[in-house]
């Protein structure tokens, strides 16, 4: 029987260390880095990889991408008929519910403002407010944003959900489909990206959606930068229509130095580190769909590429 060829190949510092975790999790298999003119594999495992690794590699049987979001590989021509597999959660859903929460309940409990406080040496307390003024939507219920719908919701907000397609979440009020986006944005006061990023939701929180939210609102944008259109979202603030944003992703990463982001006084940002991809998990995940493939089993996490997700 030949010997199972895989490649692997990121665009990452680290990609090397990727190797010894495959190789040891496909005993049997030749695991190894991809270089331009490398002999055929039968699986790639790819993040952000070029366009001429695609092209070279003729007789793949299946395209694995580490991480969640496939927006990077989408802008390349994928082989036709190879079908593209995607993380299903990995470890990243529960780092995605951590963040998500810490950033609702670090707005809503002022705790920025008391920091401020006490850096003053002021004692000072602030009015309780309700949950029921700060209902929470979460854009995008796939697996990582159901995961954290149901996360906000152990801490009694009510919770929003929208999808392209009807989804049922028990403790979240549903909607779906462009009729209904809309009502989800006026009925949420803190908004929560988790969208895939494809040419239907680029741009989408442009100034008209934004100002759709309740008077108030909080933008959580964990999903993809060019969900947001950079300059609305400012005018939204300086206008006092939002009352904040936390920003993980942004458009050009690193973000550049001169952007007004890193200035605005409503803005908390982090270096897209809201989920990282977990290597133990994902290799594991990656190997065991690799090992269902070559029994010719069904996997989890084929991309549709007309979709994009």
């Amino acid at each position: 029987m030949p010997t199972l060829r895989v490649i692997y190949y990121s665009a990452d510092r680290d990609a090397a260390s990727w190797v010894p975790g495959l190789q040891a999790a496909l005993p049997g298999a030749s695991v190894q880095l991809w270089e331009p003119g490398a002999p055929p594999a039968d699986y790639a495992v790819v993040w952000k990889p070029p366009q001429q690794l695609l092209d070279e590699q003729t007789q793949l049987k299946a395209l694995f991408n580490t991480g969640a979001g496939v927006d990077a590989l989408m802008n390349l021509r994928l082989p036709v008929g190879v079908p593209l597999i995607r993380l299903d959660d990995a470890g990243m859903s529960v780092q995605m519910a951590e963040y998500v929460c810490h950033a609702i309940i670090r707005y809503f409990r002022e705790f920025e403002g008391y920091a401020v406080d006490m850096g003053h040496g002021q004692w000072s307390f602030r009015k309780p407010r309700s949950r029921l003024d700060f209902p929470v939507g979460i854009l995008g219920l796939g697996v990582l944003g159901e995961r954290v719908a149901k996360a906000v919701a152990q801490f009694d907000f009510p919770v929003n959900g929208w999808s392209q397609s009807p989804k049922s979440i028990a403790g979240v009020q549903s909607f779906h489909g462009a009729a209904q986006l809309g009502s989800f944005l006026a009925a949420s006061r803190f908004l929560v990206c988790l969208l895939p990023l494809t040419p239907d939701t680029e741009n989408l929180l442009n100034a008209d959606r934004l100002a759709q939210l309740r008077p108030g609102g909080y933008v959580i944008n964990v999903a993809r930068g060019a969900h947001v259109v950079d300059a609305d979202l400012i005018a939204a603030l300086d206008r006092g229509h939002l009352a904040g944003a936390t920003l993980d992703v942004f458009r050009v990463e690193p973000l550049p130095s001169e952007h007004p982001f890193w200035v605005h006084p409503k803005i908390t940002l982090t270096p897209h580190t809201s989920a990282r991809t977990l290597r133990s998990e994902s290799i594991a995940q990656i190997a065991f769909k690799i090992g269902a493939l070559v029994r010719g089993d069904a996997v989890a996490g084929c991309v549709d590429p007309v979709r994009g997700y």
